[in-house]
């Protein structure tokens, strides 16, 4: 059977890829070391209203935790960087792996169909992405789906897109619907937009995990959880301290990391017992929507793929900024870039609790050569016969899994319901009872899949 599955998901592989790529006193508080940034704070730039409202609320309140500046920095109803800007692909700040070649999607979606046949071939799926971009990943996902029209006939498909940003949610919805989608009537309904592909396949819109309906779904993350709010804990002689924003008293303009002179909520709960790294960063939130990703994936079945930058519990410090594909000081002009830190996966596997499977994480580069990547590229450049064409192959490969790009430095992350990894059941008969135990089947991907 595990022979029998490998086929299945390498006929997959050959039968979609058929397009081109085309408060305490200001004495009481120590200043951290910088180490978060690549280049000097900017002080004649004019103060944008972010800041503004970062140093009110700190003189209000006092020094805040990290986790509270990126929230109001990327997430900000009014002025917030997810908000107000437009920051994917070559104008923005950052391109994401689906904006560099389609192949990526492709696989994904190969990945997802074939998760879903492991499964069973439940008669729903819903497809469910957190922060899906300009919709990209999306796109060439439910292209696979159409080109493998006949393996999903029997199943109810649908898109369900999990969206802060209603900007984003407006380019997500010309790029994937036919009529550019519609906003939901009522302020009852969970759904805040809603729209059909040219296929007729219904989409909607969501803020929050939570309003995305029951029932299985295989859930994608391609660089979200980089992106949630991250407390900071520095080791002292005292124990953990954690690390806060605060206006530098010099420079009024201007903001400062301090580490706080007693414990927090944060710094006495969320550092893990026996953890002997100086300096740590924990996604609280990263924690909380894996806890309901696991418990969805236990009560109604499916997966989740994560990928993102990340690290299995090794790395400190890691919090940084990017403002047009350059690292930009984190502190500096808060609003105008991304704000990003690596993806503790010895966090998430923790904190998904033993309710699921947890596979990975592994490479970018393992993943995608384990799903076919290679075999693909040669296909493609066997057909090719532009020499710009055939450049632009290589080039966007090469991002893609080179080492010295995104190869090592994304990983991927699943989350499988228990009875996914479960051996199917041993054949009874009196001719079989001597018949070696059937192994689990292969999750594609993390293990590579042969033709053998």
């Amino acid at each position: 059977m595990r022979t029998l599955f490998r086929l299945k998901t390498q006929q997959l592989i050959s039968r979609t890829f058929i397009h081109p790529v085309s408060l305490p006193a200001p004495g009481g508080w120590r200043a951290a070391p910088s180490r978060l940034c690549s280049s000097p704070p900017n002080e004649d730039r004019p103060r944008p209203s972010m800041l503004r409202h970062l140093t009110s609320k700190i003189k209000a309140t006092g020094p805040i935790p990290v986790a509270e500046y990126m929230r109001e920095v990327l997430t900000n109803p009014v002025t917030g960087y997810y908000v107000r800007n437009n920051m994917l692909g070559p104008d923005g700040d950052f391109i994401t792996s689906p904006e560099i070649s389609q192949i990526f999607g492709e696989l994904i979606g190969v990945w997802i169909i074939s998760e879903w046949m492991a499964s069973g071939r439940p008669r729903r799926l819903q497809l469910v992405e957190l922060g899906p971009g300009r919709g990209s990943l999306a796109a060439d996902v439910l292209r696979v789906f159409g080109q493998l029209r006949s393996v999903l006939a029997e199943a109810s498909v649908s898109l369900h897109l999990v969206e802060v940003s209603p900007a984003l949610s407006l380019v997500q919805a010309g790029s994937l619907t036919a009529d550019g989608g519609r906003a939901a009537n009522g302020e009852d309904e969970a759904a805040y937009r809603r729209g059909e592909t040219a296929a007729g396949l219904p989409v909607s819109w969501y803020r929050r995990l939570e309003d995305v309906p029951a029932g299985f779904s295989i859930f994608v993350a391609h660089e979200f959880f980089d992106a949630l709010p991250i407390h900071k804990f520095q080791r002292t002689e005292r124990g953990w301290r954690e690390v806060l924003v605060d206006i530098d008293p010099e420079k009024p303009d201007a903001l400062r990391f301090v580490v706080a002179p007693a414990p927090t909520l944060a710094s006495a709960t969320l550092p893990q017992e026996g953890e002997r790294r100086p300096h740590v960063e924990v996604c609280a939130e990263g924690g909380v929507l894996v806890q309901q990703l696991a418990r969805r994936i236990a009560e109604d079945g499916g997966a989740a793929l994560i990928a993102d930058y990340g690290h299995d519990g090794t790395k400190t410090d890691t919090f940084r900024g990017f403002k047009g594909h350059r690292l930009h000081h984190v502190l500096d002009s808060p609003g105008s870039a991304d704000l990003t830190a690596d993806v503790d996966f010895s966090y998430l596997r923790r904190m998904a609790g033993g309710g699921v499977a947890c596979v990975g994480p592994v490479t970018q580069r393992s993943f995608l050569k384990n799903m076919g990547i290679d075999a693909r590229m040669q296909a493609l450049l066997r057909s090719c016969g532009d020499p710009a064409v055939r450049k632009q192959l290589l080039a966007s490969y090469d991002l893609l899994t080179s080492p010295a790009h995104m190869g090592e430095r994304f990983h991927f992350f699943g989350l499988l319901h228990p009875s996914r990894l479960q051996a199917p059941p041993t054949p009874q008969g009196l001719k079989l009872e001597r018949r070696r135990s059937p192994a689990p089947l292969p999750v594609a991907g993390f293990a590579e899949l042969s033709y053998t």
